[in-house]
């Protein structure tokens, strides 16, 4: 599969995506110790990441479609707060962020990811929790972490091709790296059933969170985001791409 390399603009809005979604969450009790990074020696990423599962076409306003999005711990110590960042690039740069649906599981609990856009019209999401209530993923040593993820369209989505990357990033208080980049991942939109057909999905199809997502999608849409997140967000605009010129091919080391 193909593997598209972030920009440094790109890069800065996943970073910025993270950091700006939430204070930092408590670690769950009994999380092991970690040092200050997980960056191995050597210029390669030290999260292998793998979406894998999903279906190769979704319909416009249909059911959720699953996949998994794999995190595999590279080194000898554990990878603590991993925020994975969902891109989504349309070939027709028509899709807006609040026709795709998507949630992550944390264990049973799922959560709604908030998608923004960036210039070129790409849609960006991270797996984060705008209350604190996700303090990310823990990898441990050599270990793989399945991450589950499902998606869906809503009716108002016209027929499409879209490609899915995932980047990875670990959160150190309100600083981030960049850890790990997923292959491409693409599928089609089609058009969806007739309205008001047998066919129509259900409203039990919808998931209890969806209602949320479609809040802060408005509360997004209206500007009404926190100071603090949309201070972080100008900042990381400027200064996150700094994450991927320091290392252009590989994860940067922490000193």
């Amino acid at each position: 599969m193909f593997m598209r390399l972030f920009t440094p603009a790109l890069l800065g809005l996943a970073v910025a995506a993270v950091l700006g979604s939430a204070p930092p969450a408590a670690p769950h009790p009994g999380s092991a110790a970690v040092g200050s990074d997980c960056a191995p020696d050597g210029r390669t990423f030290p999260l292998t990441t793998r979406i894998h599962g999903g279906p190769d076409a979704y319909e416009a306003g249909g059911g959720y479609g699953t996949w998994y999005l794999d995190l595999t711990n590279t080194t000898g110590r554990t990878c603590a707060d991993i925020h994975p960042v969902v891109v989504l690039v349309d070939r027709a740069r028509s899709l807006r962020p609040g026709q795709p649906r998507l949630e992550f599981y944390d264990g049973e609990d799922p959560h709604p990811v908030t998608f923004e856009t960036t210039d070129e019209d790409e849609l960006v999401g991270a797996f984060a929790d705008d209350k604190g209530r996700f303090p990310g993923f823990t990898v441990g040593p050599g270990r793989t972490v399945s991450v589950k993820v499902r998606l869906a369209l809503t009716s108002d989505t016209a027929p499409n091709e879209v490609t899915a990357t995932a980047a990875v990033v670990q959160r150190h208080g309100n600083d981030g790296d960049w850890v790990g980049q997923s292959e491409d991942y693409a599928f089609r939109v089609e058009d969806g059933p007739v309205p008001g057909s047998s066919t129509s999905p259900g409203p039990d199809e919808r998931s209890p969170l969806t209602d949320a997502a479609e809040r802060a999608q408005e509360l997004a849409r209206t500007g009404l985001a926190t100071p603090a997140a949309l201070l972080t967000a100008a900042f990381l605009l400027v200064t996150g791409a700094l994450l991927l010129i320091r290392r252009p091919t590989g994860p940067r080391r922490r000193r």
